[in-house]
């Protein structure tokens, strides 16, 4: 009979009892709450010791748990008892019959060797007087993934959670202010030269002044169209809008209209004196300062570059005076800024270049078809590419720096939320920055310091 009352007690346990959660075990559950058990699974009532002192588990206690359980004489039954993971484990009280171990009280076992930060449950069936196995879990080992969760603030794992909950991780690098006033993406990023502020413009149609000294938003300029490229050249700031781009002096405070884009303003730079505008119709506009101190605009259209067929999407100025544009139509096109005339058309992506930059005598594109190519210029005068990086995700931008020691680094932003960091000529990776969105603009400033603008509206430093 007390065979067959134990097995009606453990049949009705079990019907109360939730089956175990499959993806808590994996260590990916994300409900809260959960409809399943977030406990392990008791063993079964037929567990019994096999007459001797050792116990029958399924699986093999660990470090405090090291030693098979003694049988306890006239113990009472005890409940089943779940037990987080504690912050510090104690030192362990010896005794004749029992020991405490991380706070709980357990039954005699020998001495084990160290007592680690683990996760302990204890689990003891009310209907049965022996113990069923400690069980102790291993600390979680981090991956080098973001949290999606963590993205979107429905992480339950917290500091166990096996993916990174950071906005960094690397050498030599660390995050010293988030100014946070952009509603919506970050597209330019502008450091005026002699100038303590800094200037960003965003898609949520507003450029702001931030002071770099205290991080606050000093004035907000309201355009009423998305700002979707921004670049400063003196005390001028140029900020690139639909079929337009705007000018400010930061010193008289006079703005101007450059007219004369067919669509928004994707890119801008400056060189040889001339401001470059990358437009949605696939021509590159150049204006000069005006040689009239009568006229309306200090600026004055001068040519108009047109061979691409689509948007120009990147341009960067060069050694010998060169023009390199980057287009969707995945072609990038050499021009002479002193003749405003197309030498060269450059074939290497298969998708969208989004980002170029010019490093001493090599210039670095990069593109959604997830590459970044190394050029290098030949003894013909050809540029040829010499070698290509590859991502595991579109690359949406490239920036240069370099770090205390001299050494190049390179900024590559990916479409997966990340940046990651490379010294050059290796690309050996230092580090990664991740953001919720993708960095749309990058900025080098003084000392070190350089700056993201994220799809949030985000700006950090």
């Amino acid at each position: 009979m007390a065979v067959i009352t134990t097995t009606r007690r453990s049949e009705r346990f079990r019907r109360t009892t939730p089956p175990t959660c499959t993806y808590w075990l994996a260590g990916r559950c994300n409900r809260n709450p959960c409809r399943f058990s977030h406990s392990s699974p008791t063993l079964p009532s037929n567990a019994y010791y096999n007459g001797n002192t050792t116990y029958k588990h399924s699986k093999q206690p660990t470090n405090c748990a090291s030693k098979a359980l003694e049988k306890p004489a006239n113990r009472a039954p005890m409940a089943v008892v779940s037990v987080e993971k504690p912050t510090k484990c104690e030192p362990m009280a010896m005794s004749d019959e029992k020991i405490t171990v991380c706070g709980l009280e357990a039954v005699s076992v020998e001495k084990p060797t160290k007592c680690e930060q683990k996760a302990v449950l204890i689990e003891k069936t009310a209907d049965v007087e022996d113990v069923d196995t400690v069980v102790a879990k291993a600390p979680v080992e981090k991956s080098r993934s973001i949290c999606k969760y963590w993205m979107t603030d429905t992480c339950v794992h917290g500091d166990l959670c096996q993916n990174l909950h950071s906005w960094f991780y690397g050498d030599g690098f660390s995050t010293l202010a988030k100014l946070h006033e952009h509603k919506k993406a970050v597209t330019g990023i502008a450091l005026p030269a002699g100038s303590d502020k800094l200037y960003s413009g965003s898609t949520d149609g507003t450029v702001r002044a931030w002071d770099c000294n205290t991080g606050r938003c000093l004035g907000v300029i309201n355009l009423n169209s998305e700002v979707t490229s921004l670049v400063s050249e003196g005390s001028w700031i140029f900020a690139g809008v639909k079929n337009a781009v705007k000018a400010w002096n930061i010193q008289t405070g006079a703005d101007f209209t450059l007219d004369g884009p067919m669509g928004q303003v994707l890119s801008l730079n400056v060189g040889n004196d001339i401001l470059l505008a990358g437009a949605e119709d696939g021509v590159i506009y150049a204006w000069r300062v005006s040689s009239d101190p009568k006229a309306e605009s200090p600026f004055e259209l001068v040519a108009t570059l047109s061979g691409h067929t689509k948007p120009v999407v990147c341009l960067a100025i060069g050694c010998y005076k060169m023009l390199y544009s980057g287009s969707m139509d995945h072609s990038i096109k050499v021009w002479d800024l002193d003749t405003l005339q197309c030498t060269m058309t450059l074939n290497g992506h298969s998708e969208v270049v989004t980002s170029l930059i010019c490093w001493d005598n090599y210039l670095l594109s990069s593109s959604s078809d997830c590459t970044v190519n190394v050029w290098v210029c030949t003894e013909e005068g050809i540029l040829k590419v010499a070698y290509t990086h590859t991502e595991k995700n579109a690359v949406l931008g490239l920036y240069g720096m370099t770090d205390a020691e001299a050494k190049p680094i390179l900024f590559c932003s990916c479409k997966d939320n990340s940046v990651r960091i490379y010294e050059l000529p290796t690309f050996l990776e230092r580090g990664r920055l991740f953001t919720r969105q993708e960095v749309q603009s990058f900025e080098i400033g003084p000392n070190g310091l350089f700056f993201t603008g994220d799809g949030t509206g985000l700006l950090n430093v």
